[in-house]
This record gives structure tokens, C-alpha cells and sequence, in this order.
């Protein structure tokens, strides 16, 4: 069973040649709006992976709230642990360049309003052996605590350290499992890395020094990875990317699915890899997060 707590959002998208410059406006082509927020995210993917997934977070009394939770009512998730809170729900402001590429705004709202009661009494639902899945989007009392709980339960807990704070290096430290890109992996090692030989020394050097399984998405670069003294690397699929919004979700999101089902470390990773890959080549964050059947066929074909 896989327990998320963290965000959830009404993305607002729009498309555009080329992402502006400071300062700069530049002409849309597209509009839409689609369900987000890194931790409905997450939790759309283990499901779409596989995974019996409870929901935790808040959303507003707006019209946004019942849009925000559609994607994730329509999977089966469990939003038992979802309060709907006087007040708007949490949005996010994206804009997708012709490469793929985003620029986001997140403005938290509803999801500012998690506490550490809620994160607490999340956690004392799980069992021991359980997976926890966290980002940054919420604040950070409720992260601290829902870390706590995790460790004091038995609860394997994976923190994806996004978006950036200054909590990052403080509550990082007390997940099992760390997930960042490359930029947050440098506010981690204390140096940005810019090859994948940079990457894959920083890891090693990190690593060596805490013992903690970190993992580090480098999109086109593919994974790098680092447990029990083991430090790894799994190359990305080779595709076009359509939007780049949510894929480094949808990786977090299948590789608690794979852990939390038994699989085998480097052999979920491989897994997850292909989804987020996979999530590249539709727009939006859950509408493009591919089902466990797209991946696994993904898998096999590039096997054979």
C-alpha cells in the first residue's frame, strides 16, 4: 500500500513557440487545463503503475477542487484523507515552449494548509513495510512530521525534493529513499553538474558519505542511482519530448509502485525511467502519465 501526502493542484497550461525571456511576452498557440500538483501526480501514477494508493492532502471550495481530484477519483484512489477547506484550490501556472521544455508558478493555497496532524494521522493508517510518498509542495512542519511518523512506524518513506526549498537538505536526511534532477541534487552535493561523469562523482562522493539511497533523474541522460554502496546508471529512452510537465512524477510515482510490490531495485528504476520517458510525448502532467499496460509493452519491446 502506497500512502501520498502531498499536493494537489489545478494546472493552467499554456503553449508557446519559445519560453520568453525576463520581461519578455511572446504569443501563445494553445490553452487548457488539466488536474496536477506533484502530489496527485504521484499518486495517479503508482496507481496507473499498479499500486493501491491513499491520497492525503486539500483542496478548496472552488470549482476547481472536484476537477483537481477527477483523474484520481476515476483510477480508484482512496481520497479519504483529502480535506476540502474554505478557500481556493491549489494552482499551478504553465507555460510549455516548442521544446518541451516548462517554465511553472505554483501558487499553493489549499495546500499551504496541511499540517502535521494531518501528516501525523496519515501515517498512523499505514502499516509497517507500507510505502510513503512525499514532494515539497507542502509545507514543511507537515513533511517533518510526516518523516517522523514513517520512521517511527516501519514505513518505508521516498522524498522527492521538489520544488526547492531550504528545508530540502534537513528533511532529506530523514527519508530512506531521496529523488532529485540534477538541479536539486546540487543543492544536496554543494556543486552543479553539468556531464553525467560530474553526476555519477558528486553521487558517489554524497553517497559515501551518508549511506542513503539517492536516486537522480537527468532526463535525456537518463537515471543515476546509488544504494548500498552500489552506484548505478539506466539510460533514457530515446524520444521527442511533446511536454516535459510531470514526467519526473510519473518516474517517482511508478518506482514506489515497483518497491512497494517487491521488485527488484535496479529492475524498478528501469521501470520508472520508461514511464516518465513515456509521459514526455503527451501534454500535461496526469492526462500524460501512461498506464502500467503502455509501459510494460515499452519494456518488452526494447528487450527483444
Amino acid at each position: 500500500m502506497i500512502t501520498v501526502i502531498g499536493s494537489v493542484n489545478m494546472d493552467l497550461i499554456a503553449t508557446t513557440p519559445r519560453l520568453p525571456e525576463p520581461g519578455e511576452t511572446v504569443t501563445g498557440t494553445d490553452f487548457s487545463t488539466a488536474p496536477g500538483g506533484k502530489g496527485a501526480n504521484q499518486a495517479l501514477a503508482a496507481r496507473r503503475a499498479g499500486a493501491e494508493v491513499r491520497m492525503a492532502g486539500a483542496v478548496g471550495s472552488d470549482a476547481f477542487a472536484a476537477e483537481a481530484l477527477a483523474l484520481l477519483a476515476a483510477a480508484g484512489t482512496d481520497l479519504g484523507a483529502v480535506r476540502h477547506l474554505p478557500g481556493p484550490t491549489g494552482t499551478a501556472l504553465i507555460l510549455v515552449g516548442g521544446d518541451g521544455e516548462n517554465m511553472i508558478a505554483v501558487i499553493p493555497a489549499a495546500n499551504g494548509k496541511v499540517t502535521a496532524d494531518d501528516a501525523e494521522q496519515a501515517v498512523a493508517r499505514m502499516d509497517a513495510g507500507d510505502t510513503l510518498l512525499l514532494q515539497m509542495e507542502i509545507p514543511e512542519d507537515a513533511l517533518g512530521a510526516a518523516l517522523a511518523a514513517a520512521r517511527a512506524g516501519s514505513v518505508t518513506s521516498i522524498l522527492n525534493i521538489a520544488p526547492l526549498s531550504d528545508a530540502v537538505a534537513r528533511l532529506a536526511a530523514q527519508a530512506d529513499i531521496v529523488i532529485a534532477n540534477e538541479t536539486e541534487f546540487a543543492r544536496l552535493s554543494g556543486r552543479k553538474v553539468e556531464t553525467l561523469s560530474e553526476a555519477r562523482t558528486e553521487l558517489t562522493a554524497l553517497h559515501g558519505k551518508t549511506g542513503q539511497c539517492m536516486i537522480v533523474t537527468l532526463g535525456g541522460d537518463g537515471v543515476l542511482w546509488a544504494r548500498d554502496g552500489q552506484i548505478a546508471h539506466v539510460e533514457s529512452l530515446k524520444i521527442k519530448p511533446v511536454d516535459t510537465v510531470g514526467a519526473g512524477d510519473t518516474f517517482c510515482g511508478y518506482l514506489a509502485q515497483g518497491l512497494d510490490a517487491g521488485m527488484e531495485f535496479a529492475a524498478a528504476i528501469r521501470r520508472a525511467a520508461v514511464a516518465g520517458a513515456l509521459a514526455c510525448l503527451k501534454p500535461g502532467a496526469q492526462p500524460s502519465i501512461p498506464l502500467a499496460s503502455e509501459v510494460d509493452a515499452r519494456l518488452e519491446g526494447s528487450a527483444a
